[in-house]
């Protein structure tokens, strides 16, 4: 019989021992621009697995900030350009923690199908799915195993299997563990053969993972053409603002300058919100 492990009751007296987890947001899905924002910044930490805390990388960005618009403005000395290099060195690390977030979603996705086959066999020989999923945690490397290995702790600790598998999608942003948590819960709860049900769903992955790659080949160029879009105005205004420091200066020192201007900037930000939006929906995971 599989061993019941009893769930552990919380002692407040300890709490002083623990590590508060650093965020910005609240955690709560409000109408707070700021709040929304910092919400967003906070899942982008936990989803890109950097072992940082967030005000670290806030720090660097201000770094960052001051450095290029500091060399931009050693070169040129004009506040305008030194304000765009400014902004732009700001969301570099931004940008790059993006891609950090984006690399090991498409690492966990590859490791996923091959980790459900590993899951079925270590079922198949009459494990628990508790002692089936330490067993799959401490075989599988990071950072898929990182998450499994979290889960497996929680179990340990007399966790029920639901709630050590809950916020799995969210810590990974991969809808797909959804249907990994859903499949053991209901498993767990009802019965029936898990190895099969195991095997159907790492074929179902595996099937997602072919059907994604076949849409990104597909769509290659129009994403491209989609980024170059939001790219080559910002990249246009760099290179006259660099190339001429009193560009900006001449071309607000008139009404309709400023009035182009600032209708540039409003339909670039968004066409940039929509394209980006349109680009997320179509390589959701």
């Amino acid at each position: 019989m599989p061993t019941i492990l009893p769930v552990l009751q919380r002692r407040p007296e300890f709490a002083g021992i623990l590590k508060d987890q650093e965020t910005f947001g609240t955690g709560r899905n409000n109408r707070d621009s700021a709040d929304q924002l910092n919400n967003w910044f906070d899942t982008l930490m936990l989803q890109a697995g950097l072992e940082m805390p967030p005000s670290t990388v806030l720090f660097g960005c201000m770094v960052s900030a001051i450095t290029v618009g500091g060399l931009v403005f050693v070169i040129q000395e004009n506040f305008l350009s030194t304000a765009l290099a400014a902004l732009i060195g700001f969301l570099a690390p931004i940008v790059a923690v993006m891609a950090a977030r984006s690399r090991r979603q498409t690492a966990i996705m590859k490791q996923l199908p091959s980790m459900l086959e590993e899951l079925a066999r270590a079922a198949k020989t009459g494990r628990s799915v508790e002692h089936s999923l330490a067993l799959v945690a401490a075989d599988t490397p990071a950072p898929l195993g990182t998450e499994l290995k979290l889960v497996s702790r929680r179990l340990q600790m007399g966790v029920p299997l639901r709630d050590a598998l809950e916020d799995l999608p969210e810590r990974t942003g991969l809808m797909t563990l959804n249907l990994l948590n859903t499949t053991l819960s209901v498993q767990q709860q009802t019965g029936g053969d898990l190895v099969t049900v195991l095997n159907r769903l790492s074929q179902t992955v595996r099937d997602r993972l072919l059907f994604l790659g076949r849409l990104r080949a597909a769509t290659a160029a129009s994403r491209a053409t989609a980024i170059l879009m939001i790219v080559l105005p910002l990249a246009v205004l760099a290179f006259f603002t660099f190339r001429d420091p009193n560009y900006l200066n001449s071309l607000l020192s008139s009404s309709w300058g400023r009035n182009a201007t600032i209708l540039g900037i409003v339909l670039e930000v968004i066409g940039a919100i929509w394209v980006l939006r349109i680009l997320k929906d179509s390589q959701q995971t």
